[in-house]
């Protein structure tokens, strides 16, 4: 069957640049047994079986998911956006965006030939339940679903289902300039799940109770549907798991007879492993330039390398007695140097590296503008942190920072225990010992916990990002979010980060998040660093494969066309 598939003409916000560093020419073929395999690492453990809660929604429970969750769209390598025309009959359709003429309304409809696994056609109901468990727990559909991220879905006031088609009316006044995101690739879902399901099962969807009931099925159980190319037909969250063709696929036929996907968190295994030719490649989360320097040397393999979707910054917890001054706050982001990070972890494997200067934005996005530069935030400037910290009453006791006589901290510095993180924090902890602050490194292994606990006084993380942009100021912002794990509350950006969700065109949007960035970076909330370099790697004698550091699913984006070298 002729793939369906159509190009929708948006831009990138910010598409990532690539740098490939080596590519051997490569041969290959079917295995002796006459099956096509490939062998593809998953870097770490997926926590669940779906990646609507905040356990499941990893980059390793989505690239699990690959091939089997369906989705109505993804960004491209490239930077463009391309409709699942396997998935939807025509392109989705934005019915109103004139606030004046009435609420915003857009549809999607699904075509005809789009089946589940087990047959079951694929309808407007589908798409309607996975909105419904990823809204928040205000909006009243589920009692018990653990939403990671319900803006979009919260926006919604109706959702009218005929067929194959669905119709979403937002609540009045609400706009959304990304509107297209409700169920495709990037959605919180990274996708959308087989209703059918649930009332096989029993459970009555519009029973908030029961629906809560499918959420945790859907998340603890081994997925024995699939919506895609390919379904799990064997596995556990702990070892590996084995994809196959769905029968049932209604798109061209998928090239491979087997993937097999190990979960290893160990990365000094990749190199013998794929020398040995027990692994075809991977695409990891983390940066390793150990690994890279090996990997470059080998024939019969491709590398590559390039500015990820991953962004990392130094967040501080407002509520801390000390964090609290605001004063205090700007002095540490000042003596706090982006440029030492960034080029100690990066600068020999990726020279090209360039610090982030908006937390919405990258730098080579048409919406960018730098909010970071005139701050003095992240200079490495001890001498201004200090004039900071002497106008607001504190003074240099030897080499103790004091306040009042009281000396100020120590302060707890966490972050999970990667290579780069750890170099970060000990070039974090000599910043901050320049303004006389003490900084106790402390390793974490539950980043969620601590994150979700409050229990740290400086952390450094990465958020994951996509060229989609609106729902994220809210996100990391909004006194009320459950993602502003710091506890920032400041009305003016309350309002300005609603403004963005409700904002009818990207460019209304994007003056707003630049406004309320701009005040984040007066509050001394969060100091960007960079978009963290991702690399990837595969044996030549897979073919059709690229990196995609637009998606969490990175090369896996387009599983269905994976296929073995002539």
């Amino acid at each position: 069957m002729h793939k369906r598939r159509k190009l929708l003409a948006l831009g990138a916000a910010g598409a990532s640049a690539m740098m490939v560093l080596t590519a051997c020419s490569g041969g290959g073929g079917s295995d002796a047994e006459g099956e096509k395999e490939v062998t593809w690492v998953i870097n770490s453990l997926p926590a669940a079986w779906a990646s609507i809660s905040s356990a499941g929604g990893s980059v390793y429970t989505i690239q699990t998911l690959s091939g089997v969750l369906p989705y109505t769209g993804q960004w491209q390598p490239d930077g463009t956006y391309e409709y699942n025309m396997d998935v939807l009959a025509e392109e989705p359709t934005l019915i109103n965006d004139d606030l004046d003429e009435g609420p915003f309304q857009y549809s999607f409809t699904l075509a005809d030939d789009a089946v589940w696994s087990d047959g079951e056609p694929m309808t407007g109901e589908d798409i309607r339940v996975s909105v419904m468990m990823s809204a928040s727990p205000d909006s009243g559909y589920c009692t018990t679903c653990d939403s990671r991220g319900g803006t979009t879905a919260d926006m919604v006031e109706e959702m009218e289902v005929d067929g194959k088609t669905i119709t979403f009316t937002l609540k009045e006044g609400l706009a959304d300039a990304e509107w297209m995101s409700q169920v495709d690739a990037h959605s919180t879902g990274g996708g959308f799940y087989p209703a059918h399901l649930a009332e096989e099962n029993g459970w009555d969807v519009d029973d908030p109770d029961q629906l809560g009931e499918f959420f945790t099925w859907l998340h603890e159980t081994r997925p024995e549907w699939s919506g895609g190319p390919y379904m799990i037909t064997d596995g556990d969250l702990e070892n590996q798991v084995v994809k196959e063709p769905n029968p049932e696929w209604f798109g061209e036929a998928p090239k491979l007879d087997r993937i097999i996907m190990p979960f290893n968190t160990d990365e000094s295994t990749f190199v013998n492993a794929i020398n040995n030719g027990e692994i075809d490649g991977a695409n990891p989360a983390q940066y390793s330039e150990d690994v890279m320097q090996e990997l470059e040397g080998l024939q019969q393999v491709s590398l590559s390398v390039g500015e990820g979707n991953i962004w990392e910054h130094v967040d501080l917890n407002l509520e801390n007695e000390w964090l609290e001054d605001v004063e205090l706050r700007r002095a540490i982001f000042t003596a706090i140097d982006r440029d030492d990070i960034a080029s100690r972890n990066f600068g020999a494997g990726y020279p090209e590296y360039e610090l982030k200067n908006n937390h919405v934005f990258g730098n080579d996005s048409q919406f960018f503008t730098d909010v970071i530069g005139d701050s003095g935030q992240g200079t490495g400037d001890s001498d201004a942190a200090i004039e900071i910290l002497e106008d607001a009453g504190y003074e240099l006791d030897g080499d103790t920072l004091t306040l009042d006589g009281e000396q100020v901290g120590p302060l707890r510095l966490r972050a999970t225990d990667t290579q780069t993180r750890s170099t970060s924090l000990q070039l974090i902890q000599a910043h901050l010992a320049e303004i006389g602050i003490e900084a106790e490194i402390e390793v974490i292994d539950d980043l969620g916990g601590v994150l979700s606990e409050q229990d740290y006084d400086i952390i450094q993380f990465g958020w994951s990002g996509t060229p989609y942009f609106t729902t994220a100021p809210e996100q990391y912002w909004h006194s009320d979010s459950g993602s502003n794990f710091g506890k920032l509350s400041n009305d003016e950006v309350d309002e300005l980060v609603e403004a963005v969700g409700g904002a009818a065109s990207q460019e209304e949007a994007a003056e707003y998040a630049n406004e309320a960035a701009a005040l984040v970076v007066e509050e001394a909330y969060v100091l960007p660093i960079m978009h963290e370099p991702n690399y990837f790697f595969v044996n030549d004698r897979v073919a059709n494969i690229e990196d995609n550091l637009q998606s969490s699913y990175r090369a896996t984006y387009n599983i269905g066309e994976w296929d073995l070298a002539e």
